[in-house]
């Protein structure tokens, strides 16, 4: 049989083959997981997709940057963008599979050859140099590369959403511990402000005590007062600190290194409109978890065909050719030239059970995978369930907290007025003082919570990353 047959017969035996296993199909979650948020409300949501780029909503440009550093020099980040190229240098690998593999050999040698075996005139001691070419190509005639090659492309789908979640997480937190260092900033603003009224009362009340209008009691109280409201500054401080710290971490720098300008801000990130939030099939397509999970399930389901396929013979098509001479210019002559070509039938039989093990370990990985995707589906609409929800109820303290305040200051500025005129104890503007003190830390920390709440829905609809991953998924997608 020549050549050229071989090759023809192994190109018809590929035609002619089919893949072990089973075909992968796509899970579809049910209708309710496809369909409109519950906790979703018109006056804070909208069902427009949401948008790439949301810190952009904040409108502010030094946020803008620092999600940019996160996203070039995230070291999190560069670890996951490290993963998907392996996964990316291992399609590579699984892809020469169904090319024909080579490999050259070279050998020279010195030595002595015994009379018997050594031709009449040549010399006893001489060089020899054996040289040839081998070549082996594998018929996939049960799919077994094939498949591999299946759940090589999967594992990069994987690898790429991994790195999607990577990003989704890293621009999250690099948003809160923004927002932190500004609502600490902003509850250190409010502290301060109240510690500047307590000191006019204070004043006031030494200077109606020096005039015989008060007790030493009444003047011990309010600045007692005075003091706790300072003690709730260094730990603001603190936490602003922190909150800065952890900024330099998310874009890759030392403490040292942060600009001076992240931490002038001293308000609160707000939003002034609805936030899109799609529904639960954009959702899904977009969660990168899910499309984790999902690309998971495929590879182990092709792994079930490449397990499959190792029950069944395989044939390998093989050839060489080569030449033994002692030197260089005789290798290339008719006389020391040598070939052979032939196919190669290799089979695990008739002891298969230790296949047939391998492919139940298969099939329990896909079963676990599917649970696995189940649980990212579910897992999905829970967490963006619970952020819609959270949005709404913080909202809502927030307007309740916005009331009392307004309400606070107006008894506090009364009571203020009545001591002046002596128409009130300091006990009562003590209290008054007191009263507003706590309506306006509270309203500061509410403004925080919103804020919170906002970013965790952001992060629970899975966006942001698109734009700034597309080189990436480019790459990926160019491999397969």
């Amino acid at each position: 049989m020549t050549t050229r047959y071989l090759l023809i017969g192994a190109a018809s035996l590929t035609l002619a083959a089919c893949a072990a296993g089973p075909d992968y199909v796509r899970p579809q979650p049910g209708a309710s997981a496809q369909g409109q948020f519950v906790a979703a409300r018109p006056d804070i949501t909208t069902p427009d997709a949401p948008q790439d780029g949301w810190w952009r909503l904040y409108q502010d440009p030094v946020l803008d940057g620092l999600v940019g550093n996160a996203l070039a020099a995230n070291t999190d980040l560069r670890v996951a963008i490290a993963n998907l190229e392996r996964a990316q240098a291992s399609l590579r690998e699984s892809r020469t599979q169904l090319l024909p593999q080579t490999t050259v050999s070279a050998q020279p040698t010195y030595g002595r050859t015994s009379a018997l075996q050594r031709a009449p005139g040549l010399p006893a001691e001489d060089w020899r140099i054996d040289a040839g070419l081998n070549v082996n190509y594998e018929v996939d005639l049960f799919g077994r590369v094939r498949r591999a090659l299946e759940a090589s492309r999967a594992d990069v789908g994987a690898a790429v959403a991994a790195a999607d979640a990577v990003r989704v997480t890293v621009v999250a937190e690099t948003v809160r511990a923004y927002a932190d260092a500004s609502s600490a900033a902003e509850r250190i603003a409010v502290a301060e402000r109240t510690l500047d009224l307590l000191d006019r009362t204070v004043d006031l009340s030494a200077k109606r005590f020096a005039a015989g209008r008060t007790s030493r009691l009444d003047v011990a109280r309010v600045t007692a007062l005075r003091s706790q409201q300072q003690a709730t500054i260094p730990p603001l401080r603190a936490q602003r600190d922190a909150a800065l710290f952890r900024l330099a971490l998310l874009t890759g720098r030392a403490p040292a290194d942060l600009p001076p300008e992240v931490g002038q801000r001293a308000v609160t990130l707000r939003l002034d409109r609805p936030i899109p939030v799609g529904d639960g099939r954009a959702l899904l397509a977009r969660r990168p978890d899910v499309r984790e999970a999902e690309r998971r399930l495929a590879a182990e389901t092709a792994r079930i065909g490449v397990a499959t396929a190792d029950l069944y013979p395989r044939i390998t098509l093989g050839g060489s050719i080569g030449s033994t001479s002692n030197t260089i210019s005789d290798m290339f002559g008719a006389g020391p030239l040598r070939w052979l070509a032939g196919p190669l039938l290799s089979w695990a039989f008739p002891n298969i059970e230790g296949g047939r093990a391998r492919v139940a370990q298969a099939e329990a990985s896909t079963r676990s995978a599917l649970a696995t995707f189940d649980g990212a589906v579910l897992k999905a609409l829970q967490e963006t369930e619970t952020a819609l929800s959270a949005y709404a109820h913080r909202l809502e303290q927030r307007q309740a907290l916005q009331s009392a305040v307004e309400q606070a200051r107006v008894a506090a500025r009364i009571s203020r007025a009545q001591l002046r005129e002596g128409r009130a104890d300091s006990l009562t503007v003590l209290d008054a003082e007191r009263t507003l003190a706590g309506a306006e830390a509270d309203l500061a920390n509410a403004d925080a919570q919103v804020a919170a709440s906002q970013i965790d829905l952001f992060r629970a609809l899975g966006g942001g990353w698109q734009t700034d991953a597309a080189p990436v998924a480019q790459a990926a997608s160019s491999v397969q």
